[in-house]
């Protein structure tokens, strides 16, 4: 077996960590970053009305099949979201393509731990439990980190002196943190990087903006899929912050979840007021979120959908009866989409909420 899996995120980085421990990294193809070529496959064999994200990871497979991959890994979920349908459409397409390649799915919705397992046990017939566990838990330890180490580059995008500084050590930590082959090297490095990212050359003359990031899981994770969204806020001197992130999600849905914690009770609480139930996807939770962000003293929300998306649909259309008085930059992510277009609304959204800022007499460092 030769199993292939879409772009997703660092996601990549404790696969290869399993299979490295396993002894079958010949057995696990990781496809290449997403480029416009992925995303050009992606839009030629889709069907037109499908979201961004089907369209990119149908791509990220085809060039997964390319390299020699038989078996393709997709998620599913027994949702209200259109991620039911994507792996039997994908897999017919890839068919129709010529391709052979069978479909192994991870189901997102129920039994997520056991889908996974699973699914490793599959790629390592000879492992053991415990050496497949082991195994998971190594490759997990490296995205718990890599999202620590995410979470200071947001910080420190908005007030580093040279632009970019932050970005350049995050991508370098990302390289060391793949390549490390034990769980103290992984503590040791991560260690090292957040130190390397605070001491950069920072302007601290003034508290920076800061804005909340929400909306659909892969959109907002993806930086090809948001056009690099976060970095390009860091530049105009934005703090970011999301609570959407895979390490979340594992924590949560993986292991939490079994015993008895909800991870969105508290969004879901916020926005019982203007939806009180699940419209699929992530749209329940984008609501919670907006209103989470406003008392937490955020100075505006970027929601990213993609287009077509109907739960992130419903949740745009629910944000402006919120009570909240906070600025949304709705962000649809599509094909037609064009990098230039979004950063002038960027701009102009950055110049909005600094406005906002000294309108309510709070002095605001242009760091640009």
């Amino acid at each position: 077996m030769k199993l292939g899996i879409p772009h997703f995120g660092n996601v990549y980085v404790p696969m290869k960590a399993i299979a490295q421990q396993l002894g079958i990294t010949d057995a696990l193809i990781i496809p290449p970053p997403m480029t416009q070529k992925t995303l050009n496959l992606g839009v030629k064999y889709s069907p037109y009305e499908a979201c961004l994200p089907y369209k990119l990871t149908l791509g990220s497979l085809i060039e997964t099949c390319e390299l020699g991959a038989n078996t393709l890994a997709q998620a599913r979920g027994s949702g209200i979201c259109r991620l039911g349908y994507y792996a039997k459409n994908q897999e017919q397409i890839l068919r129709d393509l010529g391709y052979s390649a069978k479909f192994l799915t991870i189901d997102v919705s129920h039994n997520k731990l056991i889908s996974i397992l699973r699914l490793i046990k599959n790629l390592a017939n000879d492992a053991s439990w415990y050496e497949i566990s082991s195994a998971f838990f190594f490759g997990i330890s490296k995205l718990f980190a890599l999202d620590k180490i995410e979470k200071v580059v947001q910080e420190i995008r908005a007030i580093e002196v040279e632009k970019g500084t932050a970005n350049k050590i995050y991508h370098e930590a990302i390289r060391n943190i793949d390549e490390a082959t034990k769980r103290k090297g992984i503590k040791d490095i991560t260690k090292e990087y957040i130190e390397k990212l605070n001491h950069i050359e920072k302007n601290n003359k003034d508290h920076p903006l800061k804005v909340g990031v929400v909306g659909e899981i892969y959109v907002v994770i993806e930086p090809f899929a948001n056009m690099d969204i976060e970095e390009e806020l860091g530049k105009l001197g934005v703090e970011v912050e999301r609570t959407m992130t895979l390490s979340r999600w594992v924590k949560y849905s993986l292991f939490l979840n079994y015993l008895g914690a909800d991870e969105w009770r508290k969004v879901h609480h916020l926005a019982k007021p203007y939806i009180d139930h699940d419209v699929g996807g992530d749209g329940w939770e984008s609501v919670g979120e907006k209103i989470l962000f406003a008392h937490k003293g955020f100075d505006g929300i970027v929601h990213l959908a993609p287009f077509t998306c109907m739960p992130e649909i419903v949740a745009q259309n629910v944000m402006p009866s919120t009570r909240e008085d906070i600025p949304v930059l709705a962000v649809t992510c599509d094909e037609q989409q064009g990098k230039q277009g979004l950063l002038t609304r960027l701009e102009a959204f950055v110049d909005l909420l600094e406005f906002r800022r000294r309108k309510n007499g709070r002095r605001i460092y242009n760091t640009r």
